[in-house]
């Protein structure tokens, strides 16, 4: 179960879209949810990663490099 706040003019867009739909708000929030959850995931693992990579905790390889090591290089 979830509760969530919403500003007063996002509410009410989504009880209007809601009205005209047939559809929930639960509905339509559910879907909001889903189709943004792998795009902030995916900010936010870019965003640790980048930030290892700036203090020193990740390393890097060149490309030429990866390649040879996957068989790849020509």
């Amino acid at each position: 179960m979830l509760a969530i706040r919403l500003p007063e003019d996002i509410e009410l867009r989504l009880a209007n879209l809601a009205s005209k739909t047939g559809r929930t708000k639960t509905f339509y929030a559910r879907e909001a949810i889903l189709e943004y959850l792998d795009d902030l995931e995916d900010l936010y693992l870019a965003e640790k990663r980048l930030s290892n990579l700036q203090k020193g905790k990740t390393k890097t390889i060149k490309l030429d490099q990866l390649e040879r090591d996957l068989g790849l290089a020509d």
